[in-house]
């Protein structure tokens, strides 16, 4: 971790910012019983460092009607058309997350969509990308496990 040492303070301001990063450092400092300047100190230090990169929001896709989560495996023609393949994923903004991997295919996604039928006209447009052989898909029922919590506390129990 760039030579950086965490201590428990530094663990438990994180702990709160995963659940919340817009919580104020004052608030923080009120709850951990220390300044907060030194919570302004302390989120700087992993910013600098890397640690924390940035905040992100939150949104509940299905309050905004993209309740339907398909996994799209993607098979290339030629591995080295990997990249132009990412190139049009990213165009499709219903394409959510993509990683390069190993195994059964070359590329995995994350599709959000609104119904299933907007789901199906999702796919055939990653489908007609050129250089993609083909695509299995498989439709999330549910997401069960979402805790961004529980690796930190076991990396830092590590420490």
């Amino acid at each position: 971790m760039n030579n950086i040492k965490l201590d428990e303070t530094d663990h438990q301001i994180l702990d709160i910012l995963i659940d919340n990063m817009r919580t104020p450092f004052t608030d923080i400092a009120k709850k951990l019983l220390i300044s907060a300047g030194t919570v302004h100190v302390r989120v700087k230090k992993m910013e600098d460092a890397g640690i924390i990169k940035g905040s992100s929001l939150t949104l509940d896709y299905k309050k905004l009607g993209y309740s339907f989560i398909a996994y799209i495996g993607i098979y290339l023609e030629k591995t080295h058309q990997t990249k132009y393949v990412l190139e049009r994923l990213s165009e499709i903004p219903n394409v959510t997350v993509a990683h390069i991997t190993t195994g059964k295919f070359n590329i995995y996604c994350k599709v959000r969509a609104k119904s299933t039928e907007h789901a199906k006209e999702i796919i055939f447009s990653i489908d007609d990308i050129d250089g993609i052989l083909r695509t299995e898909t498989m439709i999330s029922l549910e997401e069960s496990i979402n805790d961004k919590k529980r690796l930190m506390h076991t990396i830092f129990q590590e420490l």
